[in-house]
């Protein structure tokens, strides 16, 4: 059922009107005024798994992915971190370096989609425009595909591409933007000391 779900909401972007891609300058825009936001979400892992959740982001470089049960695990960045806990292991959550993945350009402080060899992919599919970005230093690192609508411009969906070429899909609800954290949401040293680590 919820691979119907994920998949229906993939198809939602098509329709038969037309619509003119969006310029990278006003996605940079609209992303750099995403300084708070948050929204359930739907993500398709490469082995075709499904896990639903709730993400907070707080730019720059904070953001929380809260899984639903039965898999309650998280993933946190902040500090300029990644940290995976697993809920079904009692090791110290995994860490890798933020700017290492793709997902550290969506958080940067500053977006500029028109960085010169930032953006390898910028197309249009009748209602959705979608941008594939790299890290123009380090494009080894993967690649994240952005999906956005327009009128007004909303960012719906993303794609992690890996170093290894293995895909990761993260379907966004409706963004609540403008909301207020504690310091605690992000901080990797506080979930492990919550957790016993």
């Amino acid at each position: 059922m919820k691979l119907i779900l994920a998949l229906t909401a993939l198809l939602a972007f098509c329709s038969p009107a037309l619509a003119n891609k969006i310029p990278l300058s006003d996605l940079s825009a609209y992303l750099n005024t995403l300084t708070t936001a948050e929204t359930d979400f739907t993500q398709i892992n490469a082995d075709g798994s499904i896990a639903t959740g709730r993400i907070f982001i707080q730019r720059p470089g904070r953001a929380r992915f809260e899984y639903a049960p039965p898999d309650k695990s998280l993933v946190l960045a902040s500090g300029g971190q990644v940290a995976v806990f697993d809920a079904k292991s009692n090791q110290e959550p995994a860490q890798y370096p933020l700017k290492r993945t793709p997902l550290n350009l969506i958080l940067a402080s500053n977006i500029n989609l028109g960085q010169a060899k930032m953006v390898v992919g910028h197309t249009e599919q009748k209602n959705s425009t979608s941008v594939v970005a790299q890290d123009p230093e380090h494009p080894e690192y993967g690649t994240i595909t952005l999906v956005f609508t327009d009128k007004p411009i909303t960012l719906r969906q993303w794609v992690i591409t890996d170093d290894l070429g293995q895909e990761t899909t993260v379907v966004l609800g409706d963004l609540i933007k403008g909301g207020t954290y504690k310091p605690s949401t992000f901080s990797i040293p506080f979930e492990m000391a919550k957790r016993g680590f």
